[in-house]
């Protein structure tokens, strides 16, 4: 049997080639939308997640941080496997998402590109290998004019990536927007800068440099399709699997 994809926030930026994608993959059981006379490819449209969640066997959702608690308990209600691309949220909201794997599974993550969760990887290997004390980590991430977070969601990621790798927690040693007159950099700090312009899809760096070399790891995403697609196969995988919460490295076996 085909498996009944639903999308939260089908006409958004990213729900409009999240439908596409699903209806080649699967089919599109339809969507949530604010808009909806806009709906995308004339998919049905449910009043609510609760509504799309009874017609879908999994539900991709990358609409904004303030649905996630509502999402969490509606999902878990009606066991619904969930694919979580938002971002931005906080610690409110990954108690709720916490408490909705213990009933469904969940796959969360800041970016479902291949090539991204291939450079999380290397980000905590390098951090591992590469002295806090001898190589300062910093994080450049630049995104489209209208994203709202900052850093992104995938740059923070990358931060915890180094940070694990490193054996330490991000929130000890973040340093986010640098202004004015500054301290000298501390031993160990992961520093993060956000740019913003035009309709750059996605670029991320990571830089370890040290007094004599610097190494830098880099990803550029050109079209958002790369993270609908992705989206659509966590989707297909995690439909049978049992509750729990899941990220990306599961399903591609990292």
């Amino acid at each position: 049997m085909t498996i009944r994809i639903g999308i939260a926030g089908i006409t958004g930026r990213m729900g409009i080639y999240l439908a596409e994608e699903a209806a080649a993959a699967a089919t599109l059981a339809g969507g949530t939308s604010r808009s909806r006379p806009a709906m995308a490819g004339h998919a049905p449209h449910f009043a609510d997640i609760t509504a799309l969640a009874r017609e879908s066997d999994v539900v991709i959702d990358f609409t904004h941080a303030s649905t996630v608690t509502a999402h969490a308990e509606a999902l878990a209600a009606t066991e619904t496997p969930w694919v979580l691309g938002t971002t931005g949220y906080g610690a409110e909201e990954e108690a709720a998402i916490a408490a909705a794997a213990k009933i469904i599974p969940i796959i969360s993550s800041p970016n479902f590109c291949t090539g991204i969760n291939l450079l999380l990887l290397l980000a905590e290997k390098l951090g591992a290998a590469l002295d806090g004390t001898q190589y300062d980590a910093e994080i450049l991430e630049m995104h489209h004019r209208q994203k709202l977070d900052a850093p992104s969601g995938t740059a923070l990621a990358l931060g915890r990536a180094v940070a694990a790798g490193r054996g330490v927690a991000l929130a000890d040693v973040i340093v986010s927007g640098r202004d004015g007159h500054t301290e000298p950099r501390r031993d160990g700090d992961i520093g993060f800068a956000a740019l913003r312009g035009g309709q750059i899809v996605g670029e991320h760096e990571v830089r370890f440099t040290a007094g004599d070399e610097q190494i830098i790891i880099a990803h550029r995403a050109f079209d958002r399709r790369v993270f609908a697609s992705g989206a659509v196969r966590a989707a297909l995988w995690l439909h049978p699997q049992p509750a729990g919460l899941y990220t990306m490295r599961d399903f591609l076996h990292l």
